[in-house]
């Protein structure tokens, strides 16, 4: 049994998000959640965040049959959201365009064979 989880407009850029989602893929859900613990990367905390999300949904989808020990990061992916564009005042009356992008992050857990 598949379960999923999504987090939307993450106000950092994707570029730094799928650094931390690389970490993680492919790993078990304990072994996942110890490496964000130690990584010292802004991303961790909401990808972090993002994984016990979709572990609380496989536990309530199942209605508690489902063995949270053998769930693995089956696939995470990081895709550009919106990007906010702003502009910062320069000299002789110029601008410089700012742009501050966001993410979306979706998380697919699955459970290992036995």
């Amino acid at each position: 049994m598949d379960s999923t989880a999504h987090l939307r407009h993450v106000r950092m850029s994707p570029r730094k998000l799928s650094l931390v989602a690389a970490l993680v893929r492919g790993k078990s859900v304990e072994a996942a959640l110890h490496i964000l613990k130690f990584t010292p990367r802004a991303a961790s905390a909401p990808v972090a965040k993002l994984i016990k999300s979709a572990v609380a949904n496989a536990t309530d989808k199942s209605k508690g049959q489902v063995d949270v020990d053998t769930l693995y990061v089956k696939t995470i992916s990081v895709d550009q959201g919106p990007t906010q564009r702003r502009f910062m005042p320069r000299a002789m009356g110029r601008a410089t365009p700012i742009h501050k992008k966001s993410s979306h992050v979706h998380v697919v857990l699955s459970e290992a064979k036995k």
